[in-house]
């Protein structure tokens, strides 16, 4: 083989490996923008999706707070969404509601409602006057000792809260907590945080524990002179007799009804948090959101996108 014909042979196959190279980068960098482009659609797609189901989270509460009367487990708000398919939920009558059916094939919503009243709430530690509240302290007190965690924490949290009450800014705490992962930041630990959250919760102000919603513990904790055995059997007679009003409960808990009271105690409820998660092919997207109903008006006072301030499982929503 002569000498040119070698060397224009080598400069071809050089031209093949550049055309070659050339060619799988740039089917690399389209292939990579459209997938960056389906992920962003999916994901502007899966915000709307959520956003429709704290709206539909929202009607259901306005409806049942039209109705008046106490909040409990039996009513439709508290039943959670199990993981659905999407396209389940669309009318197949159309054109239209066909093609989004196929387009939502893959994508599954659930959810839920929990009443944040029937947890204890941090925020009634402290008076709207300044100083411990006495009937508060000795709930998370007895709280705290239930789940074994220690006490200094909540002293520790209530000497927080109570500087930012009466010094504002001028602490070491920068900014007043608003929600449950905040609590850090005020004296407890995340294994304490962990073992409360089932029972309490952050509110933006001081609220009465639902007796008709609330836990066990939460219960238990929230009545004075109440044991484990009579919380459960007050659970246990809710189930199929939910208390009407206050006076109720009262006078199903006998001598201990003159330790319940309309400030700490109550049988309806004004904040929610409502949870909603959608899985969309190997996307998963969930928001938390808390939700204030003030007879028939119902407003989002944050939402946040992630687990913020729930259990960790949506199994736990359910009552």
């Amino acid at each position: 083989m002569k000498p040119d014909r070698g060397a224009a042979l080598l400069a071809a196959m050089l031209t093949v490996t550049l055309v070659a190279t050339l060619a799988s980068a740039a089917a690399w960098q389209q292939w990579r923008a459209i997938e960056v482009e389906r992920s962003e659609r999916v994901r502007v797609q899966a915000s709307w999706l959520l956003t429709g189901a704290l709206d539909w989270s929202r009607l259901i509460l306005r409806e049942d707070g039209l109705n008046g009367g106490a909040d409990f487990l039996s009513e439709p708000w508290a039943v959670p969404l199990q993981e659905s398919k999407l396209s389940s939920f669309l009318a197949g009558n159309n054109a239209n509601a066909a093609d989004e059916g196929k387009d939502l094939e893959n994508a599954f919503l659930s959810g839920g409602i929990t009443d944040q009243q029937g947890l204890l709430n941090v925020t009634n530690l402290i008076l709207a006057s300044g100083g411990i509240n006495p009937s508060a302290h000795n709930a998370f007190a007895k709280l705290f000792e239930s789940l074994g965690l220690p006490a200094q924490e909540l002293n520790s949290l209530e000497q927080n809260l109570l500087s930012l009450k009466t010094n504002g800014q001028k602490t070491e705490v920068a900014i007043a907590p608003q929600r449950w992962a905040e609590l850090a930041n005020v004296g407890l630990s995340t294994h304490t945080l962990n073992a409360l959250s089932p029972y309490a919760t952050i509110l933006p102000m001081a609220t009465p524990l639902n007796l008709n919603t609330a836990p066990a513990l939460a219960i238990q904790a929230g009545i004075p002179g109440l044991d484990s055995a009579g919380a459960q059997n007050l659970i246990n007679h809710r189930t199929t007799s939910p208390f009407g009003n206050l006076a109720d409960a009262q006078k199903w808990l006998g001598t201990l009804g003159t330790a319940v009271n309309s400030t700490d105690h109550g049988v309806s409820s004004q904040y929610f948090q409502v949870v909603g998660r959608l899985r969309w092919d190997n996307l998963v997207v969930q928001e938390t959101s808390l939700v204030w109903r003030n007879g028939s008006q119902v407003s989002t006072l944050w939402r946040v996108r992630g687990p913020q301030g729930i259990p960790a499982s949506l199994s736990t929503i359910s009552p």
